[in-house]
């Protein structure tokens, strides 16, 4: 059985996150991330990390790549829920977003969803995404 949801991370650094969740403030921002399957977003600022060069800085990288020692830096993480057959298509319109073209672009990842359940109802999978009557 094909998953139907998958889970779409960005983690990257805060300065970027944040240029990108401040588009999430105007209408066309949403409206294009909605055309792509996204219903909802958690952004989770605060966290630290470093990729493969170790927290240095795009010109220390380039002088000493084999350098062992992890700076770990300030970094956010961008969790979507989409619709699986969408996903090529929001990562490519969050690759647009988020290029530079620098160390620290940030990594997307992609993995599926088994299912879904809201809590207060019960519903899964499709329903629990749905807006709800609140009773």
């Amino acid at each position: 059985m094909a998953t139907e949801f998958s889970r779409v991370e960005i983690m990257s650094g805060m300065d970027k996150v944040a240029n990108f969740t401040e588009k999430l403030g105007h209408a066309d921002c949403v409206k294009q991330l909605m055309k792509r399957g996204v219903s909802g977003v958690t952004i989770y600022n605060n966290v630290v990390g470093c990729g493969i060069q170790h927290g240095l800085s795009e010109v220390e990288y380039e002088l000493s790549p084999e350098k062992l020692a992890i700076q770990l830096l300030p970094k956010s993480v961008v969790t979507f829920i989409c619709e699986s057959s969408k996903v090529d298509e929001l990562i490519e319109y969050l690759k647009l977003e988020l290029y530079t073209g620098h160390i620290g672009d940030g990594k997307i990842f992609v993995s599926d969803v088994r299912n879904i359940i809201r809590v207060r109802t019960g519903e899964e999978g499709r329903d629990a995404l749905k807006a709800s009557v609140i009773d």
